[in-house]
């Protein structure tokens, strides 16, 4: 926030922000999810803020955050090749280990 301004008015606030060509704006949401290559980061009970500002929009998430790990598919073939289960059982052997391939093998083995 900027100094000196503890004490001004939420509304003034957003006043003050849109002289500087700041919007911003509350979004509703029960959860946000943010896909990576590796798996997902899932903030459960958000609070979002839009953020427009010369034209570029940008986003402020906080919340009750966790990460899911995925799972690849060269993890699933190699657990197949060294226990010789099906895709959907290494999957979900995968799945419950958090992605850790021993400990996948030596569950199915």
């Amino acid at each position: 926030m900027l100094p000196g301004l503890g004490g001004v008015s939420p509304k003034r606030m957003q006043s003050m922000l849109k002289q500087l060509g700041i919007e911003q704006e509350e979004i509703e949401a029960k959860r946000v999810i943010i896909e990576k290559a590796d798996g997902k980061i899932v903030i459960e009970n958000p609070s979002v803020q839009r953020i427009t500002m010369q034209g570029q929009e940008s986003f402020q998430v906080v919340g009750e955050v966790r990460e899911e790990k995925g799972v690849s598919e060269e993890d699933i073939k190699l657990v197949q090749e060294k226990t010789g289960v099906s895709e959907e059982s290494a999957r979900k052997a995968l799945e419950k280990t958090g992605g850790d391939i021993a400990e996948a093998i030596l569950e199915l083995s």
